[in-house]
């Protein structure tokens, strides 16, 4: 087993370095005419990129010192995106780097008109290639090269560089994009989830719910306020955080949790750990919640005027002897109520539907985060994004907030969704 998981490890390795240095040749030695200054420079930025990017992940994972954190997370972070969408679209570059080269060679091998001089006693001086490169003056040593000889390697490194500009250019954009996204705070979606047990009265009750915030050194306490404002600008019924709200200890990221005590609604807010909690310290961020007003549901229940709502621990925390437990959640209540259940992944649904919930809410997928990340997500999950229904049971799954790892979506918006419950008597 160890042998096979070094096996692993050396092969990623490999295929990264790889993929480093196909993007290093097209992106910066095929665009530059020798070594010099520029090229030193590309080689420092492909060579620190990865390392800062591993760096990042595993200062994170080993808890280190949280300013060690912060500093590789931004530069470290970024860069996954960026070699992400950098070598397809060197890749997809392949394939126009002929077209345009052959366009340039024909183009140079039209013939052109002469032109005739305004003065019969003056004779045209011959004109060189436009693209050929003439010979050092300066260096009489230097044979002057013929004109064919000299047009070949400019054409080339001219399509080198409009290739690897707009490859580059793209990258940039799409990630500067994904991540404005995300720094800007999430936008609210609406759902009305019709339930067949819900009574007359409770018709209308709605309920924000707030998935993967992922508060850590990149996203901190600026980005807590946004959630909370964007939050309570829908004056919901009830919150419902469902899973991964931090990468991080109380320690560090309590300052930044802080602004959830500003969190309204009616009827309370409520939580359930996802994953990342067990990485962090669930039992710590658990008490911390719950200082900051906000009610944690550890494999349990609490009835609302109308119907049960209920909440299970993540499956991560099976590692501890912390799992979700449905009976003890679910196990005695009143059937003919409806019942609406946080559970951070959307893989609990199963266990759900055993157990006759109306309505799970979940989070975990992000939608994919960074497309295509999406088919990834897809092929783990029951549900990537949205509402589905198994069975009797119905399945709301939200994208989240925030962002793991690179604060960047693409092809993926965060959100905070208010679901509207409606009864069929109304």
């Amino acid at each position: 087993m160890v042998i096979l998981f070094v096996s692993a490890g050396l092969a990623a390795l490999a295929v990264l370095g790889g993929l480093h240095w196909y993007a290093y040749r097209r992106l910066v030695r095929d665009t530059t005419s020798g070594p010099g200054p520029v090229r030193r420079l590309g080689a420092a930025v492909f060579v620190a990129g990865p390392l800062l990017m591993v760096g990042a992940v595993v200062s994170e994972r080993a808890g280190a010192p949280f300013w060690l954190q912060r500093t590789l997370s931004w530069p470290g972070f970024l860069w996954m995106p960026l070699g992400l969408y950098l070598v397809p679209a060197l890749l997809a570059g392949e394939f126009v780097r002929p077209v345009l080269r052959r366009f340039l060679e024909r183009r140079a091998a039209r013939p052109t008109a002469p032109v005739s001089p305004a003065d019969p006693n003056e004779r045209a001086e011959p004109t060189e290639p436009a693209d050929a490169e003439p010979a050092d003056p300066a260096d009489p040593a230097e044979p002057a090269e013929p004109a064919e000889a000299l047009r070949v390697p400019s054409r080339r490194l001219f399509v080198s560089r409009v290739v690897g500009g707009t490859a580059a250019a793209v990258a940039v954009g799409t990630v500067g994009y994904g991540t404005y996204g995300v720094l800007r705070g999430p936008g609210v979606k609406r759902v009305t989830v019709p339930l067949a047990k819900l009574p007359r009265s409770a018709h209308g009750f709605r309920i924000a719910v707030v998935s993967d915030i992922h508060l850590g050194p990149v996203l901190g306490r600026g980005f807590a306020q946004k959630v909370v404002d964007t939050i309570n600008s829908t004056q919901p019924d009830l919150i419902a955080v469902v899973g991964d709200l931090v990468d991080g200890s109380v320690k560090n990221l309590g300052p930044a949790a802080a602004p959830l005590a500003g969190l309204r609604a009616r009827h309370g807010s409520y939580f359930v750990t996802g994953n990342h909690e067990y990485f962090s310290g669930a039992a710590q961020w658990v008490r911390e919640v719950r200082e900051l007003g906000i009610h944690p549901l550890e494999n349990a229940r609490t009835e609302l005027a109308g119907f049960d709502l209920a909440g299970v621990n993540d499956l991560q925390g099976e590692s501890e002897g912390q799992g979700p437990d449905f009976g003890r959640a679910l196990g005695d209540r009143d059937t003919t109520r409806a019942c609406v259940l946080l559970a951070h992944q959307p893989v609990q649904i199963h266990e759900a539907v055993r157990h006759g919930v109306d309505l799970q809410l979940s989070g975990h997928t992000h939608g994919g985060q960074l497309w295509p990340g999406n088919f990834v997500a897809a092929a783990a999950n029951p549900t990537v994004a949205g509402l589905e229904r198994y069975g009797d049971t119905q399945l709301y799954v939200s994208r989240g907030a925030g962002a793991w790892g690179p604060p960047t979506r693409v092809g993926a918006p965060s959100d905070i969704t208010v679901v509207e419950l409606a009864s069929l008597e109304a």
